[in-house]
């Protein structure tokens, strides 16, 4: 088969393939989901007896479901892989939305408080994350530099603050801040409190993703540089950091978006940010579960975004990943 019939061929049989799965993905909510009178109505002339007919029911929805699953994945089996892809993450996003519906949460409280979430907890969250994040990525490096560095004070400072920092849960390194640091007289602030927490845990963390960079950079590149005369400082920001960049952006990555996450914690001392005004909203009108959904969301499209600005700075630095 030529190459130009081939492609129209595998483009037919990809929108037939999307066509029929949407059609059995909309026949199934509709009978199973939407509109089940139907279904108890047969069961109950089926069996004739009344009291099991939801058991029945409950079986063919069962029935249908796995029926609908094999055929699922037969069908997406046909499809390229990117569609697959896509078709895959709007079901799961469906089921999701289905699952949530279960609650019965209140559409109209959650508009009527989900502004007030973005503009007073969001931002206090994102506020509280970006500066603690600057600092964990200083933090990170010198710690980084000073443990691989021929200083034996350094390595010593170092190695043991990497050691308790990451040997202290977060949330007794925030109590210890904001309850210990009064008692010797030094009265320090809820925000203040949370972002040294953060920064000096996921400093710690950090490090560790930073040396394992640098140490992965060959040994050749270093003497190559000391014999063109340059000294360490240059060749550390001018050779080794720059091809240590490639490896340390993942792993970095994913350390920012659990802190966005960890930040959470930060409202034991108060401080206003998602968790904190999602759980004092709910408790206020006994609607718990419209808030802590809309605030999982709203965490997850941060998440979301920082994934995208992780992937295209990894774009960026690493040609092989376009």
């Amino acid at each position: 088969m030529p190459l130009t019939n081939r492609k129209k061929y595998k483009k037919a049989n990809t929108f037939y393939a999307v066509v029929v799965l949407a059609i059995l993905i909309g026949l199934y909510f509709y009978f199973c989901i939407e509109n089940t009178s139907w279904l108890s109505d047969l069961v109950k002339q089926s069996s004739g007896d009344p009291g099991r007919v939801k058991f029945y029911s409950t079986l063919v929805k069962w029935v249908f479901g796995v029926a609908l699953f094999i055929a699922n994945f037969f069908l997406l089996g046909k499809i390229p892989k990117r569609i697959q892809i896509l078709i895959t993450f709007a079901e799961l996003f469906v089921l999701l939305g289905l699952f949530m519906a279960t609650f019965q949460l209140s559409l109209t409280f959650i508009l009527s408080k989900v502004g007030y979430m973005i503009t007073q907890g969001a931002f206090t969250t994102l506020y509280v994350s970006a500066i603690s994040i600057f600092i964990a990525f200083c933090i990170a490096l010198v710690t980084a530099i000073a443990r691989l560095s021929s200083n034996g004070v350094a390595v010593g400072l170092a190695t043991f603050y990497t050691s308790l920092f990451r040997g202290l849960p977060l949330l007794i390194q925030i109590f210890i801040l904001y309850l210990g640091l009064p008692q010797l007289g030094f009265i320090i602030n809820p925000i203040p409190a949370g972002i040294t927490a953060l920064s000096l845990c996921y400093g710690a963390y950090m490090s560790e993703v930073f040396r394992a960079g640098i140490q992965s950079i060959p040994k050749g590149q270093w003497e190559a540089s000391k014999a063109l005369g340059l000294h360490k400082r240059k060749i550390m920001r001018l050779v080794i950091l720059p091809q240590a960049l490639k490896i340390i952006i993942p792993p970095t990555g994913n350390h920012f978006i659990a802190m966005l996450k960890d930040s959470s914690l930060v409202s034991v001392v108060g401080v206003w940010e998602l968790t904190y005004v999602s759980s004092t909203l709910g408790n206020r009108e006994f609607r718990n579960m419209e808030m802590l959904v809309t605030a999982a969301a709203i965490y997850w499209i941060m998440s979301i975004t920082l994934e995208i600005i992780q992937s295209r700075i990894e774009r960026k630095y690493n040609p092989a990943t376009r």
